[in-house]
């Protein structure tokens, strides 16, 4: 391993609750260096998943966060003007390619579909990326892998994957974890009792049933750690759900009034 990876070395273990089998799933498809497709929710755990597998493999991981203004230079990399002259900078797509990490493209839709593109030859049976601009073919390290993920709650005709694309991943589902399992990890990520862990599990499930009625997407495990965390600290559990389980979910009065509601069933 080289500087250029030794930042993106994941130290400590991640806490991760597995909900079926996509770890020993995911372990058998970085046996192959298959690429991997994670599609689920928003919060439900997609990234922390790759953290975790990145840490139990061994293996750095660069992550990019996609957006439609990427490019794919953003991916490669390009010619910069520095003191000693016109220098080439890898982007974070090549330095993986080059180093053998996992590369993580977190939320890929957001990307232009011309952007995407240069990711193909990584994952097929060539393996390698073309550098254009600086006329080199990159073979890639033996443990690269590749990793997108995406919402498909937020598809459209615009917003999607070619088939040109998706048919190059193998994919695993995510979702958000039975209410128990859930529970845990309030309890586990923020410090709360189990009680309030369970509480807020509740909540969630209540607006989740929302989802297409008024809501465009349900509460996340992330915001139930972020409502548990202020609970933790000492916050009122009505105001802390307010700010973190309601507010940031819609700005429709009468939804709202429906999300405080719930809240108040429970920690009124």
């Amino acid at each position: 391993m080289t500087n250029a990876t030794e930042q993106y070395l994941i130290r400590s273990e991640p806490y991760y609750r597995a909900v079926h089998d996509e770890i020993e799933l995911y372990e058998t498809a970085y046996g192959a260096r298959m690429p991997i497709m994670l599609k689920g929710p928003t919060g439900c755990g997609k990234s922390r998943f790759v953290e975790y597998m990145a840490w139990k493999l061994g293996r750095p991981l660069i992550t990019v966060a996609c957006n439609e203004d990427m490019t794919a230079s953003d991916l490669v990399g390009r010619f910069l003007l520095d003191k000693d002259g016109t220098q080439w900078h890898d982007g974070p797509l090549t330095t993986a390619a080059r180093e053998g990490a996992i590369c993580y493209l977190d939320e890929v839709v957001e990307a232009r579909q011309d952007t995407t593109v240069v990711i193909h030859p990584l994952t097929d049976h060539r393996r390698s990326l073309p550098l254009d601009k600086k006329g080199e073919l990159v073979e890639a390290h033996p443990d690269f892998q590749l990793v997108i993920s995406y919402n498909p709650g937020y598809q459209s005709l615009m917003k999607d994957l070619k088939q040109s694309t998706r048919q190059r991943f193998a994919a695993l589902d995510f979702d958000y974890p039975e209410a128990d399992v859930e529970a845990g990890i309030v309890a586990h990520e923020t410090g709360v009792d189990a009680a309030t862990a369970g509480k807020l599990v509740q909540i969630a499930h209540r607006a989740r049933n929302l989802k297409g009625h008024g809501l465009d997407e349900g509460i996340s495990t992330r915001l139930l750690v972020y409502a548990g965390q202020l609970i933790a600290q000492g916050a009122d559990p009505l105001a802390a759900c307010g700010m973190t389980l309601v507010r940031p979910l819609t700005d429709d009065p009468d939804m709202r009034d429906t999300l405080d509601a719930a809240v108040a069933t429970f920690f009124d």
